[in-house]
């Protein structure tokens, strides 16, 4: 299974960062380029007409990578259904918010209502046929039906806006899903989710290729609530649910600040950084945008371990109570 996971990945990669490249070269030719916000850091005017939506590759290509893990044979079709069904349905949702925004020429696409509506409603047919099958949040004990539905409702809406906010550096949110994935190796052990975390992880690296600074590509709304959806379903079939805690790690606490920032300048009046999500703050305290990804990606890597040690040793220590 291992030597047929690589050679899939390498193929993935090559694929991905061809593709990618033909996706620039397409997108400089319409001109159809990022539209930066007039509101956000004045330093990222420079980066207005970079071709955007990088990850209608990831997305595009997802059918592709679950037959051929179903065809060689390390994993079943229903598996690869229930894995890569809730990225696609997520990803169509940042694929219609780019369309608006590139039919506009503006920073603008959808309402945050409409689109919270779209998110919602994308994942609750999802959530309602994982949850009729069993979902577990630990290891071995699956959740009640009416439980397991509005959870998986929660973290799948919250992943999109939280991946959906990271991405607003030069590898940021594509570096962070990069680390998820890999880490996932430590905790998983379902062959389904290690031959999808290891295809995606090429197809993701494939995107860093193009996204480094200074950026060729930019990942687009299609990317962000992809790879927010594939994390999800990834966590939701791995038979613990509660691994994305640490999954989530540097992808809730940019949400958490941008959820702070809304509810202290509504209630309050007042700011409580600079500008949110908290990659802006330090990028307008001076912080070079290569030193911010870097030391994010830093944090990330130390919480997930730190939150998956803890969740680990807490299931061992319920388990050891259960025997005795």
């Amino acid at each position: 299974m291992l030597v047929k996971a690589m050679c899939l990945s390498l193929i993935f990669f090559a694929a991905s960062v061809y593709f990618q490249g033909i996706w620039i070269r397409a997108m400089r030719y319409l001109r159809a380029g990022e539209a930066i916000k007039d509101y956000g850091p004045p330093g990222h005017k420079k980066k207005r007409g970079t071709p955007s939506m990088g990850g209608i590759v990831a997305f595009i290509m997802s059918p592709a990578i679950a037959a051929a893990i179903c065809y060689c044979g390390m994993s079943g079709r229903s598996e690869m259904i229930y894995i890569w069904s809730y990225p696609l349905l997520t990803g169509g949702v940042g694929l219609a918010d780019d369309l608006l925004k590139n039919a506009g020429r503006s920073s603008e696409g959808l309402r945050s209502l409409q689109k919270l509506f779209l998110q919602t409603a994308v994942s609750v047919p999802w959530a309602w046929h994982m949850a009729g099958k069993g979902i577990a949040l630990v290891p071995g004990s699956a959740l009640p039906f009416g439980l397991g539905l509005p959870l998986l409702v929660l973290v799948g809406v919250g992943m999109q806006n939280a991946v959906n906010v990271t991405d607003g550096l030069d590898g940021l949110a594509g570096g962070a899903v990069a680390i998820s994935l890999s880490m996932m190796f430590a905790w998983a052990h379902d062959q389904a989710v290690l031959a999808s975390a290891s295809a995606a992880l090429a197809v993701v690296l494939a995107f860093l290729w193009h996204n480094s600074n200074p950026a060729q590509l930019f990942m687009g709304d299609v990317g962000s609530h992809f790879w927010g959806g594939l994390l999800t379903s990834l966590c939701a079939a791995s038979g613990a649910l509660i691994f994305i805690i640490p999954t989530a790690f540097l992808f809730g606490v940019e949400l958490l600040t941008s959820a702070i920032q809304i509810a202290s300048i509504r209630g309050f009046k007042k700011k409580v950084f600079k500008m949110s999500p908290l990659h802006h703050h330090f990028e307008l305290s001076g912080m070079g945008e290569p030193s911010i990804v870097a030391r994010f990606l830093l944090v990330h890597v130390v919480g997930i371990a730190v939150c998956v040690i803890f969740i680990e040793a807490v299931l061992k220590g319920v388990a050891w109570n259960v025997r005795t």
